[in-house]
């Protein structure tokens, strides 16, 4: 908990700090890859650092953060800490990166707000800083441990043993892991890091959801190639689709990712859009593997049937479910029994305690989310993952 003076400085300075948080993050991100450019190399997404999705999210977890610490000072937001611990674990981070983050962040805030910073408006906000690093270290350690990992080292060499052309600008990758040291499992609905070495000798990282597993230990990765059109391809996305065949071999961490499958009795919906597609076919994949018998609703959405990934796989575990049923809604086509149009669920019966897990755009995840919670779903039973920097931060109300 926050001490009750700390918390009286926090709450009179929330807002002018949250109102510089962007201004703050910019200068904090400048600074520190000016300074230590390795950082870049491996660890940080120069892709987000150039949109600036990266600044975005880091200013709203702490000023999210500081929030809670003040309106609900013994509740702990661990939802949200548990989002953040499995994208820092997935890229290795550990407890001497905060010690870098605090130095250049405290003087990003006191070169932005400069004489309004005084000593113990200094402390106070320190104080949250390590109140939120020390939470997230413990977290980060506990996932580190269950992936068996040392010093954040996740890494491990895995072989391509088949390439599939989904869609123009999908595909999979099947994988199994070189060499005979055991894997950690994975868990339908998580992802993998993929370290990918770039043309200028820099390593990237980019997060991809396992899309399906098989009982003698491979993997897959779906991949959607990133055309920026009015900005930058994606780089990784890019590479992988250009120079990765079968027989060619990937850097992948061990899965992460809090948004996982949890068995159980209760209905599921399972809702996506694009190639959010990925984690809720792993989550099919392993329903149907367990002869579950659990009632299923699958909504999908995509620009049309050709862009559609993983159809095929999406229809065949339906129809090895027997509780299960899928709509669909294509927008720029009909075919078959998929509806016209944006997903609309005006007239979908959503089954009664359902637990609900998406995965697409977040504007395409917020429209989803109002309509499950005007049909009557719980806030607490609504599980969503973004691809990227979180710039949602999930309302729980």
């Amino acid at each position: 908990m926050l001490s009750p003076e700390s918390a009286g400085i926090i709450r009179a300075t929330l807002p002018i700090v949250g109102a510089s948080l962007d201004a703050i993050t910019a200068r904090f991100y400048d600074t520190m890859f000016a300074e230590r450019p390795e950082l870049l190399d491996g660890m940080f997404n120069r892709g987000n650092q150039a949109n600036g999705e990266q600044r975005k999210a880091l200013a709203g977890a702490f000023a999210a953060f500081a929030a809670a610490l003040v309106e609900r000072p013994g509740e702990r937001p661990d939802r949200m800490l548990a989002r953040i611990a499995h994208k820092h674990t997935a890229v290795g981070i550990t407890s001497e990166h905060y010690i870098i983050v605090q130095k250049y962040l405290f003087g990003a805030i006191g070169d932005v707000l400069g004489e309004a910073v005084t000593a113990q408006v200094a402390a106070a906000w320190d104080e949250v800083y390590w109140l939120m690093a020390g939470a997230l270290i413990a977290l980060e350690a506990r996932i580190y441990a269950e992936a068996g990992a040392r010093d954040g080292n996740t890494w491990r060499r895995w072989r391509v043993i088949e390439r599939r052309e989904e869609t123009p600008d999908v595909a999979s990758f099947l994988l199994r892991p070189v060499g005979d040291a055991p894997v950690p499992p994975g868990r339908p609905g998580q992802y993998v890091s993929v370290r990918m070495r770039m043309p200028d000798g820099v390593y990237q990282l980019r997060q991809y959801s396992l899309s399906g597993a098989s009982p003698d230990g491979a993997r897959r990765i779906t991949v959607k190639r990133v055309r920026g059109g009015d900005a930058p391809d994606g780089e990784v996305s890019t590479l992988l689709h250009a120079t990765v065949g079968e027989g060619g071999e990937l850097t992948l961490s061990a899965p992460f990712g809090d948004v996982a499958l949890e068995d159980g009795h209760t209905p599921l919906v399972l809702v996506s859009a694009g190639i959010g597609c990925t984690p809720i076919v792993a989550m099919l994949e392993h329903l149907a593997a367990t002869g579950c018998t659990r009632r299923v609703l699958l909504l999908h959405a995509d620009r049309s049937q050709t862009d559609h990934a993983l159809r095929e796989d999406t229809e065949r575990l339906l129809d090895a479910l027997p509780g299960a049923e899928g709509i669909l809604w294509y927008e720029e086509e009909s075919y078959g029994d998929a509806r016209t149009g944006q997903m609309d669920l005006t007239g979908v019966q959503i089954p009664e305690g359902a637990v609900i897990y998406m995965c697409g755009p977040v504007p395409f995840m917020r429209g989803a989310r109002a309509q499950l919670l005007k049909a009557g779903v719980a806030a607490r039973d609504i599980h969503y993952e973004v691809f990227g920097p979180d710039l949602w931060l999930g309302a729980d109300d």
